[in-house]
């Protein structure tokens, strides 16, 4: 039985079912069978075992692992934070917006009243 860490799929423990039916794709027979195997000894999730079933019988019937690498970037995890500040010394604003009554040095004009 594959250990965690020699499983194809990296973090499989923690992937979605939708991300996990599409990572799938990319592993070959032996592949998938390893986390079959691993799957059947650990969480022994019906709707996990199902797909990976699914997909091993498709093999089985001509389709061919796609192009893509399991170590690919996953859409469930979040992008890296950029960092630092666009903003400079000279592209910063006012230090104090005045509010919208007014200041005293320019007071809010008198609304008419009809």
């Amino acid at each position: 039985m594959p250990g965690h860490e020699a499983l194809p799929l990296p973090d499989y423990d923690h992937l979605p079912l939708g991300s996990l039916q599409h990572r799938i794709r990319t592993l070959d027979e032996p592949g998938l069978r390893e986390v079959l195997t691993y799957e059947e000894a650990h969480g022994n999730r019906l709707p996990v075992v199902e797909v990976v079933r699914a997909r091993l019988q498709e093999l089985r019937e001509g389709a061919q692992p796609s192009g893509g690498s399991p170590l690919a970037p996953a859409p469930e995890q979040a992008p890296a934070p950029d960092t630092g500040s666009a903003v400079s010394p000279a592209t910063t604003g006012p230090a104090m917006n005045p509010p919208s009554h007014g200041t005293p040095e320019n007071p809010a004009q008198p609304r008419p009243t009809g």
